[in-house]
């Protein structure tokens, strides 16, 4: 049977609406060794240039209050959204048991991820795994429990990678495509800043045997602002991601790129599907700091469903690609493919 290993169960697929595929609900992503009191109040005053500046500000780049967490899905789903994807992997602060009580609490579906984040993130014994240690312990995540717990993970990554890929970012890859393949999961990478870090992570995963179809590469947004480059990727069947959908401003906290507003978003995925890639794109948030949920002023989890669709339609958007983007894709590759293991 078709199913969706969500933090409360598997679920039938049909029973899924509108999907965040790429979110955070319970995370911490301060950058290790950051200056500044990440326990300082972020008050209105503040909140637009604490915002602007993003997870520059230790304060604004961790939410582990499931209570928080439990209000914010309950908007979600007033906004109509039905499930929500936590790549908080191991380094960020995974919540399993958290997450359970937020999607019971909420109504809301949520699906929590096996992995790790980048190196800087990790600590010394993770690091010291090697590719056949991280995969064992990747599948044991999605088909026995995250952290000592008995709550499965229904999807692979983000596995995260810096640029240049660091030797142990290569063995999780290596191991999250493996994975991938033992469970019948999907996988999610966060590629490196650089433009030849999405072929690199698929020169990988394909080398390990995983379809490149069920391999999602993160922040098109950011790794390929104007849209140059992410063609090729389409061409080798993969699957491409924008998911900073409600960051729309021009300091970008993490390098010099330009990025696209959600209307230069919308057109450059309007453009990949009417070439034929439509079954091959997803949308999503990528929300990892407060600033961006409702509870400190920001758009929250819901802004794909009250702003977004409505600018999609406004900008020639299509009922079928409307509905590949927040339903058909995302649950695609949220159902566990049928596998011997």
């Amino acid at each position: 049977m078709a199913r969706v290993r969500t933090v409360t169960g598997d679920i039938d697929p049909a029973h899924i609406g509108q999907v965040a595929f790429h979110e955070h609900v319970l995370f911490d992503i301060v950058p290790p060794g950051a200056a500044g009191d990440r326990d300082t109040p972020i008050g209105p005053e503040d909140r637009w240039q604490v915002d602007y500046r993003s997870n520059e500000v230790p304060a604004n780049a961790h939410q582990t209050d499931v209570d928080v967490a439990i209000t914010e899905l309950r908007r979600f789903a007033g906004d109509g959204g039905s499930l929500i994807v936590d790549q908080s992997v191991h380094g960020l602060a995974r919540d399993a048991a958290g997450l359970a009580r937020a999607a019971e609490e909420s109504g809301v579906r949520v699906v929590a991820a096996a992995g790790c984040y980048t190196e800087a993130y990790l600590s010394e014994p993770v690091l010291a795994l090697d590719t056949d240690a991280l995969t064992d312990r990747f599948v044991s995540e999605v088909t026995e429990g995250l952290d000592g717990t008995t709550i499965r993970a229904g999807l692979i990554g983000e596995i995260g990678c810096s640029w240049p890929m660091t030797a142990f970012e290569r063995r999780a890859v290596q191991a999250g495509a493996r994975a991938a393949v033992r469970t019948g999961a999907s996988l999610s990478v966060h590629p490196g800043r650089a433009p030849e870090a999405c072929a690199r992570i698929l020169d990988i995963t394909e080398g390990e045997g995983l379809d490149p179809a069920r391999t999602v590469l993160c922040h098109m947004d950011r790794t390929h602002p104007d849209g140059t480059g992410i063609a090729a990727l389409l061409d080798r069947g993969a699957c491409v991601e924008w998911d900073f959908f409600g960051i729309e401003q021009s300091h970008y906290w993490m390098g010099e790129v330009d990025l696209p507003m959600d209307r230069d978003r919308i057109r450059l995925i309007r453009h990949f599907a009417e070439a034929g890639h439509a079954d091959r794109i997803l949308v999503s948030q990528d929300i990892c700091t407060r600033t961006r949920l409702r509870r400190w002023g920001g758009h929250g989890y819901g802004h794909l469903m009250r702003n977004v669709i409505p600018l999609m339609r406004r900008l020639g958007c299509d009922v079928p690609l409307i509905d590949a983007l927040l339903s058909a894709n995302p649950i695609r590759l949220l159902t566990l493919e049928e596998t011997l293991v």
